[in-house]
């Protein structure tokens, strides 16, 4: 199983549910209007007057055959709005009880 964290600015959060959603991911957790600044490029989403944006992120525990098409879709949502920042990770996880 692979755990995947997903942060966006928030203009994308429901484009990015819509991708759970195609893809049958079912179970996750939403952290909304969570500051944050990108590595790269783009601005910082603070949340104050010089920076208003705010991101949020969803943590989701997925398959692993789950795993590769999620990423490649959020992949090619952040390119169609690369001005707004999207960024996803994963790592291994354990099983459940």
């Amino acid at each position: 199983m692979k755990a995947v964290f997903i942060s966006c600015n928030q203009a994308l959060y429901d484009e990015v549910q819509q991708v759970l959603e195609k893809l049958a991911v079912r179970g996750y957790t939403a952290l909304e209007e969570i500051a944050g600044c990108g590595t790269t490029n783009g601005e910082p989403h603070l949340g104050t007057t010089t920076w208003p944006t705010m991101n949020s992120a969803i943590l989701t525990i997925v398959e692993d055959d789950k795993c590769q098409p999620l990423l490649a879709a959020l992949k090619d949502l952040d390119i169609v709005n690369s001005q707004l920042g999207l960024r996803a990770f994963w790592w291994e996880v354990g099983g459940t009880f």
